[in-house]
């Protein structure tokens, strides 16, 4: 049971100069992204499972070696995160069905060696619909320098009948962040770092 896929399609973003401000080294984000029949598309189906189990390896393995090629390497891979669209054809929740298995994203996290959950988006649009990745870094997620959105669109993708399944990277924080880390907040306001909840 394979997927059909029409076409995948990569971007590539690198930031010489941010904010009116030389970048230090080049900042760079991208993404992977897959644009597959919906096997589900025009009707409700009751048990996703069997595409979900059958899909999500398929495109996570594929998926993650076009990321790694395209930082060259894992280890470079500083923030990290996924998206799924669906076409108007399609439910919201086959776009969740295929990206949230860890048979699709533990590919990419083993591969960036990563402890933190993937950010995520799951939308459904037309053709040319914004595809919205956000991203954290892959190890902490209060880091705040590190909280990134990869935004594109394929101007034929979603077809009604689609879902466009994406990964997304970045090799570094925002070139000037200062805003801090969600941390010191938490202690500012007399919160302990281990149970946030707690005043």
């Amino acid at each position: 049971m394979q997927p059909e896929i029409r076409k995948v399609v990569t971007y590539d973003e690198e930031v010489f100069i941010e904010g009116f401000k030389s970048a230090d080294r080049p900042w760079r984000m991208f993404a992977v992204a897959t644009v597959l029949k919906n096997p589900w598309a025009g009707r409700f189906v009751e048990d996703l499972k069997q595409k979900i189990q059958a899909y999500g390896p398929m495109l996570g393995e594929m998926m993650t070696q076009r990321m790694i090629i395209l930082a060259g390497s894992g280890d470079v891979i500083e923030a990290y995160g996924k998206a799924a669209v669906v076409g108007l054809n399609g439910e919201i929740e086959h776009a969740s069905g295929l990206i949230h298995t860890l048979r699709f994203g533990n590919f990419y996290r083993e591969a960036v060696g990563a402890k933190s959950y993937l950010a995520f988006t799951n939308t459904r649009g037309p053709a040319n619909a914004p595809i919205t990745v956000p991203l954290m870094d892959k190890n902490d997620a209060g880091r705040r320098s590190h909280y990134l959105t990869i935004q594109f669109s394929i101007s034929d993708a979603p077809r009604e009948d689609e879902i466009v399944v994406v990964l997304g990277g970045a090799t570094s924080g925002r070139p000037h962040h200062r805003i801090g880390d969600r941390y010191q907040d938490l202690k500012d306001l007399g919160h302990d770092l281990d149970n946030p909840a707690a005043v």
